[in-house]
């Protein structure tokens, strides 16, 4: 039998009941392989361009900014009880796909990427496009899609409905 062993991993975070669901998983998984997790957060950087608005987007970023810190924090904090601390928080700005599959992995030599299934409704992954999609498509390691026990469960009960 094989068994993978995984030193680093990646967990994408955006304040998702997705992304939180990974984390908790992920943590399930570093402390079985003693691995590091890497707890990312990227700003949509496009989000901030060309606004027309100087002050008003530099002050939106220092808000965006602190808001992710907290939300970083809070995810220490809940390892912290959970009794794991081998975490590493990267707040960056930048294209979340392009950061997940490119830049952190290469940075911290990254063999596994966590990340809650998107949260993107058919229209919007057609528009914006899933970055779980993407990272699927692009990354260099094994990756894993996290699905939350509420999407598990609505998908259940859509199968049993048309039984």
């Amino acid at each position: 039998m094989l068994l993978q062993e995984y030193k680093t991993i990646l967990v994408g975070i955006d304040g998702s009941d997705q992304a939180f669901t990974a984390f908790q998983k992920a943590l399930a998984v570093a402390k079985r392989n003693d691995a590091k997790i890497i707890l990312a957060h990227i700003i949509e950087s496009r989000l901030f361009g060309n606004t027309g608005y100087a002050l008003t987007s530099a002050d939106i970023i220092e808000v965006e900014k602190d808001r992710s810190k907290t939300m970083l924090q809070d995810y220490v904090e809940y390892a912290s009880k959970q009794d794991f601390d081998n975490l590493e928080t990267v707040l960056t700005f930048g294209t979340p796909k392009f950061v997940m599959t490119e830049e952190l992995p290469e940075k911290y030599d990254v063999d596994l990427i966590m990340i809650g299934q998107s949260g993107l409704n058919a229209v919007e992954r057609v528009i914006i496009g899933s970055v779980s999609e993407y990272v699927v498509r692009h990354a260099k390691c094994d990756v894993l899609i996290v699905r939350s026990d509420k999407d598990i469960k609505s998908k259940k009960n859509r199968q049993s409905s048309k039984s």
